[in-house]
């Protein structure tokens, strides 16, 4: 399955869980299930932006972007991290009502019961698009499936909050999960910003680099030695390069032929590196 079906489902079933978390609200009337379901909305604006992050990446590169167009999956995350953030606001700012203007919860058991079900939709969701990044080899997929994740650990807080309220009878416990369960989103929204920049100011790749210099070791011999060793992300393509400097009795074709076998030999091992070796004469 490609990224592009992989978005697709992701997107349909964020659609498809936030009715059941909305319903669960209506029927329920608390505010940690609106909670709930607000994330939802971040959910499916996430996704919405993934499944077109996902397709404009898939581009072939071309003259105006020579490097391809991965960069916009990092740009999907950094708006999905804002979303999450100005949905956890919207949340606080009812939790905060409600402390002070206590509503009557309604049927919980059958809210519950309903929260449960998306939840677990929202489980299944994230552990399909967990292994599929992983396959794939998409930071816009394991982004996604770690916020269903998050997602799924603030509805069990939900429901902790719900169930102590249905055995105390204290409703103002249903707006402090609400509180509970914002502070969560920020943190998760908080994450995927500082992840997305960090990306987006071509941070170092240091398990790349780590996987280069071990496999450059392996064949020190045929080469004097290697310098200058730079990476950086950009969707799910790492782009790095190094100088080598090679014995000057070299030909023109043996040294081509060495920095063949070495790309090759790091590309099985990185099958999403883009690799530029530098050759030169040593360095006195």
């Amino acid at each position: 399955m490609r990224k592009k079906q992989v978005a697709l489902v992701a997107l349909t079933f964020a659609i498809l869980i936030f009715t059941i978390k909305l319903f669960a609200y209506f029927i329920s009337n608390s505010v940690a299930l609106l909670s709930d379901a607000l994330e939802s909305i971040v959910n499916i604006s996430a996704s919405g932006l993934m499944y077109f992050s996902v397709c404009v990446s898939e581009r072939a590169p071309d003259s105006g972007h020579k490097y391809g167009h991965q960069k916009i999956e990092d740009i999907s995350s950094l708006l999905e991290g804002l979303f999450i953030v100005i949905a956890a606001l919207f949340i606080i700012i009812a939790a905060v009502e409600r402390l002070f203007e206590p509503i009557n919860l309604l049927e919980l058991n059958l809210a519950i019961v309903m929260s449960i079900m998306a939840t677990a939709l929202n489980a299944g969701l994230s552990l399909f698009l967990g292994s599929k990044a992983k396959e794939i080899g998409s930071s816009a997929l394991e982004g996604d499936a770690k916020h269903l994740l998050s997602d799924v650990i603030s509805s069990i807080g939900v429901w902790i909050g719900l169930f102590i309220t249905q055995l105390t009878g204290l409703d103002f416990i249903d707006s402090i999960m609400g509180l509970i369960v914002a502070v969560i989103i920020v943190r998760m929204g908080g994450g995927l910003i500082v992840k997305a920049s960090n990306r987006l100011m071509d941070q170092s790749c240091a398990k790349e680099e780590k996987m280069i210099m071990e496999t450059l070791k392996d064949h020190q011999f045929h080469f004097m030695d290697f310098h200058d060793l730079r990476t950086r992300r950009s969707g799910n393509q790492v782009f790095a390069e190094l100088h080598l400097s090679i014995d000057g009795s070299l030909s023109v074709k043996e040294a081509h032929d060495l920095t063949d076998h070495l790309e090759e030999e790091l590309k099985e091992k990185l099958p999403t590196i883009n690799i530029t070796i530098h050759v030169e004469p040593p360095q006195k």
